[in-house]
């Protein structure tokens, strides 16, 4: 027993046999250990036996349904066509000795009435590719601002990103520290809803219009009206500034958006053509220079030098009440209400990219940042984020109304990401401006 304990472990004894023998035969270089066809054939023979037997041709319920067309089998008449190996290390002598060995039958013809038909159907898998959408952190809510007295309809941001300007149903248009969310200022002057606003950042001005059919150009140095802009014919629900010329283009409920010289207040054009009210206009440098939607359904591109419509875009079926320019990229956004209701366009042709799908309510805001976060307002008080690229949704939230509203009192009319990207300005029917930011972990 003294003997046998002394003895090493035959799992030892045995490893050190095998690498022996390895560093043996392993510094062979001729041939003599590699297989021979005819084991080869036998081994590949037993393999395709017992893997691939009930593999090799289909049930006959399956066979029965084929039609008389389909891609030919590599072998049949037709195009030479080129055997698709691995690399060097792939034996050369397997594919042959497969090719002796399967007896698989023949691929019978496809169920496609034409070779072409399949061809451009493989063709379109081929093209079709899934791009991953970018991660973007969640939002939250971090403060709520009360302080008007009737729907918040619009806010704006100014360009040194130090405050921020809201319009309400009271008629009173608020500017507020952006840091702090303290009110610094109260404008009176309009004697309607302020709908739209605007701060322009080559003058120190701030431009509003409302319900009122009144447009005004604020001085922020006096802070008092210095122009006024006569011409349309009903409440105004919309502005934008253009961002290279001293222009300003107003939208409203006269189915028509207005182009303005700023120091003149001479109105250069008259862009017509929709035929019910235009809910929201932007401008950006390049063309299309101005983009309208209304509550027609349809959304328009307009040449400003000529004043007339470019494009017209049918695809909503509902009225479209918010768009979004993207600040880099050269496309813009679109909403309206019902199913596939926020649509993603090229410029300059308004070319249609894809829909945002899943924000199910009618939606009253659009709003995207530089980092490709987009943000959907809804009605009912719904708010959805999207990665911009790829249209899928990240966060889906809902709009809390402030202690003492209505519980329909939830919806979201505006919004607006500050100059950096990193906060989100809405308002609502609770009378509350809420800001949201980036969670950093």
């Amino acid at each position: 027993m003294a003997t046998l304990a002394a003895l090493p472990q035959l799992e030892m004894l045995h490893r050190q046999s095998a690498k022996r023998t390895r560093d043996i035969f392993a510094s062979e270089s001729d041939d003599t250990l590699l297989e021979d066809e005819a084991s080869a054939r036998v081994r590949l023979a037993i393999k395709i036996r017992d893997e691939y037997r009930d593999y090799k041709e289909l049930p006959a319920a399956l066979l029965s349904q084929q039609g008389p067309v389909g891609p030919s089998r590599p072998g049949q008449a037709g195009p030479a066509r080129k055997m698709i190996t691995a690399g060097a290390s792939v034996d050369s002598n397997t594919s042959r000795i497969i090719a002796t060995i399967d007896q698989t039958p023949q691929v019978q013809p496809s169920t496609f009435s034409s070779s072409s038909k399949l061809s451009q159907a493989l063709q379109l898998h081929k093209s079709v590719r899934t791009v991953k959408p970018e991660y973007h952190p969640p939002w939250k809510l971090v403060r709520v601002i009360s302080g008007h007295l009737g729907w918040v309809r619009s806010v704006a941001v100014e360009p040194g990103n130090k405050w921020f300007v809201s319009g309400a149903g009271d008629r009173v248009i608020k500017v507020w520290d952006l840091a702090s969310g303290e009110l610094k200022l109260s404008l009176t002057g309009h004697i309607s809803t302020v709908r739209g606003l605007a701060v322009s950042s080559r003058h120190p001005y701030l431009f509003s219009c409302g319900e009122d059919k009144m447009v005004k150009c604020w001085d922020l140095e006096a802070n008092k009206v210095i122009r006024h802009y006569h011409g349309h014919l009903s409440g105004v629900y919309s502005l934008s500034l253009h961002p290279t010329l001293d222009i300003l283009v107003t939208a409203g409920r006269d189915a028509s958006a207005r182009v303005w010289d700023m120091r003149t207040k001479a109105q250069i054009h008259v862009l017509s053509g929709h035929t019910a009210t235009v809910a929201d206009v932007k401008c950006q440098e390049s063309d299309p220079q101005v983009i309208t939607g209304s509550m027609d359904s349809t959304v328009r591109l307009w040449d400003l030098a000529a004043g007339k419509t470019m494009t017209t875009l049918t695809h909503h079926k509902k009225s479209v009440r918010a768009l979004a320019i993207h600040p880099t990229e050269y496309s813009f956004a679109s909403g309206s209400a019902g199913g596939n209701n926020i649509k993603k366009w090229k410029c300059p042709d308004g070319n249609f990219v894809f829909n945002f799908t899943g924000h199910n309510a009618i939606i009253n805001t659009l709003s995207v940042n530089a980092e490709g976060v987009f943000f959907s307002g809804g009605d009912n008080g719904s708010l959805n984020f999207w990665d911009y690229a790829t249209g899928t949704p990240f966060q889906n939230m809902e709009d809390v109304p402030q202690p003492g509203s209505l519980e329909a009192e939830a919806g979201v009319f505006c919004s607006t990401f500050d100059h950096t990207g990193t906060r989100l300005i809405t308002g609502g029917a609770d009378k509350t401006i809420k800001v949201y930011a980036e969670q950093t972990q």
